[in-house]
């Protein structure tokens, strides 16, 4: 199955995504209608005073200014003052609502994106990605947390400011209004005709962004390498490259988003012009007044105004969509390695058996073409065979890491599609041949996963460990449970870290333990020593082991060569051997 991020789509269904998307990201603030129904209610009434102000200068000017009634300018300057520290306070209280708004949607929306990733297939980090993975997490969700805490009420209360004034200088005086807003109109065909095209080159900016995200992570997870083979010019090209291409978005993502602003100021200075001639003209027939064309110039303004607020709005709602669309096509994707529920048992004495099975990657030859064998219990099997030949793909279908493309695989009479995620884990172990940890105490990453002994003390655990034949490789470490892992395990030794992955496979007490060359990066004595634990591991436990080294399967019951799509019963050691070089001359 594709699990590509950046795969193209047509615009139609580009569109229908969008339009899903916003109503995703709509549902995604359900709980917060209260809140977002009184920060609505104090940006309309901020508007609403803002709106009355004109009215209340123009009315003053006419009546008390002209007049010199200086009681009345008096009462009316007192009146604004009122209405000014009126529309302060709701300002404030709106910009407090949706700020909280905003921060707890970035907060649910990180939640949501990092528990999907938790629930998709191995398959899914192959084909993506982790610094875009991170940059969707990091960098997308925050521009959607700027777009509700900043934009969404000022996007808003502008249009709602833009319609007032409108309706004001409608009301006033219909044919100066009407000529004032006529640029108005040049604005929204102007719009229409650009925002996908800004939508566009914002989500470009955003896929250049991940890229270099991507980029930086790859070569920092790989810098001893670079050292090592003298390499930074390599890492400085590829770098260079990558921040180029975000460069060029960016300055195109810039562009497409400070278009409308040039263009908004010349519609409002038309207005105004258009404003000054006629209204001056209308003065002079009498028909009109000074007050009033006052009046007519504030609301020009507002309506104005607030179109170059949504200009930057605007730009920033198609950053936020295309930020959007990012995260929700990340939601979007869904596993294929669901539970297929109850099935009909097979009937089996081997606690493994592959019937019939094939495998291929996306877009990739096949790997293993219809191959059958059976595993006992208690049974030691190795797996041989040339650098590419599927060993470790054999080894995922076994653990689930992929499903097959045809084919059954039975674990303990069952479809092994039949067990939910945590019953099959407790059945089956796997040591990795690049083993994973993560940042904490070597009793943290031995626990990890396995609830069984989450609430034991370090005495109790040692116990565990004793009587698992374990407590030799704890004590290779210096604070012995307590010791510190930081960086993923880059300040111990390969070796120790293989030994921290066989004990948190060993605790698990599974059914069946794969050993993907977890000896590969320790020492003779070690090894030894795993070897022996191996020995003693209970009765039940099957044990599939895949090693180059010959040493590490002499002890095996069965060995299978696996090379060229098929897995084959090799038979003895020498014949192994035979078939081993056979296969390398023919790779």
């Amino acid at each position: 199955m594709k699990y590509d991020l950046n795969q193209a789509i047509g615009p139609k269904q580009e569109k229908n995504a969008t339009y899903k998307a916003l109503r995703k990201l709509l549902a995604l603030i359900n709980d917060e209608q209260q809140r977002l129904i009184l920060a609505l209610v104090a940006i309309l009434i901020n508007s609403s005073l803002t709106l009355v102000s004109p009215v209340l200068i123009g009315r003053t000017i006419d009546n008390y200014v002209q007049k010199k009634d200086y009681n009345g300018i008096l009462l009316n300057a007192g009146i604004l003052l009122g209405i000014y520290i009126v529309a302060f306070v709701t300002n404030y209280v709106q910009t407090r609502l949706m700020g909280g708004i905003g921060q707890r949607t970035l907060f649910k929306l990180r939640n949501a994106v990092f528990n999907k990733l938790q629930e998709l297939p191995v398959a899914f980090f192959t084909q993506n990605k982790a610094g875009d993975l991170i940059s969707r997490i990091n960098n997308d969700t925050d521009k959607l947390n700027q777009f509700f805490s900043q934009s969404l009420m000022q996007f808003v209360g502008s249009i709602f400011i833009m319609t007032g004034a409108g309706l004001f200088l409608l009301f006033i005086k219909l044919p100066l209004g009407a000529a004032a807003l006529s640029p108005a109109i040049l604005m929204w065909v102007f719009t229409q005709a650009t925002s996908a095209w800004v939508k566009r080159k914002n989500a470009a900016n955003l896929k250049s962004v991940g890229n270099l995200s991507a980029e930086i992570q790859e070569n920092l997870n790989n810098f001893k390498v670079i050292i090592a083979f003298n390499r930074r010019d390599y890492f400085r090209k590829r770098f260079d490259e990558a921040n180029e291409q975000s460069y060029r978005t960016a300055v195109g993502a810039g562009l497409a988003n400070n278009v409308f602003t040039p263009v908004i100021g010349m519609a409002a200075n038309l207005g105004q012009l258009i404003v000054l001639t006629f209204g001056i003209y209308l003065i002079s027939t009498g028909s009109f007044t000074v007050g009033l064309l006052i009046s007519f110039f504030s609301y020009v303004n507002n309506f104005y105004n607030p179109l170059r607020q949504l200009a930057a709005l605007w730009a920033n709602f198609q950053v936020a969509l295309a930020a959007w669309d990012r995260i929700s096509h990340l939601l979007a994707m869904q596993t294929d390695l669901l539970p297929v529920g109850s099935t009909l048992p097979v009937q089996t004495s081997a606690l493994l058996s592959f019937q019939h099975v094939s495998f291929s990657y996306p877009d990739g030859k096949e790997v293993l073409h219809d191959i059958s064998f059976d595993l006992a219990r208690g049974k030691t099997y190795a797996l041989v065979g040339p650098t590419g030949g599927g060993k470790t793909t054999t080894a995922s279908l076994i653990a689930r890491l992929y499903d097959p493309t045809s084919g059954t695989i039975v674990l303990d009479g069952n479809d092994i599609r039949s067990y939910t995620p945590e019953e099959r884990t407790r059945k089956i172990g796997f040591i990795l041949q690049e083993p994973f940890l993560f940042t904490g105490t070597v009793r943290e990453n031995i626990l990890y996963g396995n609830e069984s002994y989450q609430t034991y003390t370090n005495e109790q655990l040692a116990e565990v460990i004793q009587e698992s034949n374990l407590d030799n490789l704890v004590d290779r470490f210096d604070e012995g449970l307590d010791t510190k892992v930081q960086n993923g395990g880059d300040a111990i030794s390969l070796g120790q870290k293989q030994l921290i992955a066989f004990i948190r496979a060993v605790l698990r007490n599974p059914d069946l333990l794969i050993l993907d060359e977890a000896t590969a990066n320790v020492d003779t004595v070690t090894e030894q020593l795993l070897d022996e634990i191996l020995r003693k591991l209970p009765e039940k436990t099957t044990r599939i082991i895949i090693a180059h080294r010959l040493n590490t399967i002499e002890s095996a019951d069965e060995i299978f060569f696996v090379n060229s799509g098929q897995v084959t019963q090799a038979g003895s050691l020498n014949d192994a051997v035979t078939m081993l070089l056979d296969g390398k001359r023919v790779s």
